[in-house]
């Protein structure tokens, strides 16, 4: 496979008492992985083969849905959905999901996740960003951002036993403190979207879209014009 290829991929900003104090939960990636080595990022990563067709408790929105599929092609976006969801179990051990026996039997990759007793659930999450990473770099993402609040999740927020080791120094951030953190410069352009959105959590009428490729940067907006010149980082 050739891995500069751009794959799906799908991101999930939880906030934590976003009326009062807003807190990001982020970690920080190895010092030697091949995408954006010991930067503090969400939980996150790229869509899974098995992420279609998961089957999920309630509705998601259906103003995020139809902001999803703008631009898509062929991609689902209950797929990426399932993605956010199934990287923040992965990689926090946080389960953003609802007491539901499963139907059938999961794939191999959701297996974990079924066996706490949830099924999935996209209600409160929140489209709000879309960013292609540049040509030539070693990994290339069209990744959708999400948004939530925490007060969803289905388990104790603090809990990160079962997280797995691809983020390290798992946190919830104050917002106001993040920036001070090493991020990627497009983590801290989301940042700045989602402090510019609380404490609201309802779905843009406009979602912000930083599509590269070898010809240009574009900063556009699904749903709505282009709204700036060549994006320079």
């Amino acid at each position: 496979m050739d891995k500069s290829a751009l794959r799906d991929a799908a991101t999930l900003i939880l906030v934590r008492d976003p009326g009062t104090n807003p807190k990001v939960l982020m970690g920080q990636r190895g010092d030697k992985a091949a995408f954006m080595p010991s930067k503090f990022v969400f939980p996150g990563g790229a869509v899974d083969g098995t992420d279609a067709g998961i089957p999920m408790i309630r509705a998601m929105n259906g103003l995020c849905r139809a902001r999803l599929a703008e631009a898509a092609g062929r991609t689902e976006p209950l797929s990426l959905v399932a993605a956010a969801i199934r990287e923040l179990w992965e990689e926090t051990g946080l389960i953003l999901g609802q007491p539901h026996r499963w139907p059938g039997t999961p794939p191999e990759s959701w297996r974990g996740f079924a066996e706490t007793g949830h099924l999935p659930a996209p209600t409160g999450m929140r489209f709000v960003f879309r960013a292609i990473t540049p040509p030539g770099r070693p990994r290339r993402f069209d990744a959708r951002f999400f948004l939530a609040d925490a007060a969803r999740l289905a388990n104790d927020p603090d809990d990160f036993s079962r997280a797995s080791d691809e983020l390290s120094h798992l946190q919830w951030i104050p917002l106001s403190k993040a920036r001070s953190f090493d991020l990627p410069f497009i983590t801290e352009v989301v940042l700045a979207e989602v402090a510019a959105r609380l404490p609201a959590l309802d779905a843009p009428e406009s979602v912000p879209f930083f599509r590269n490729n070898d010809e240009e940067s574009l900063f556009l907006r699904l749903g709505g014009r282009p709204v700036s010149s060549p994006l320079q980082p």
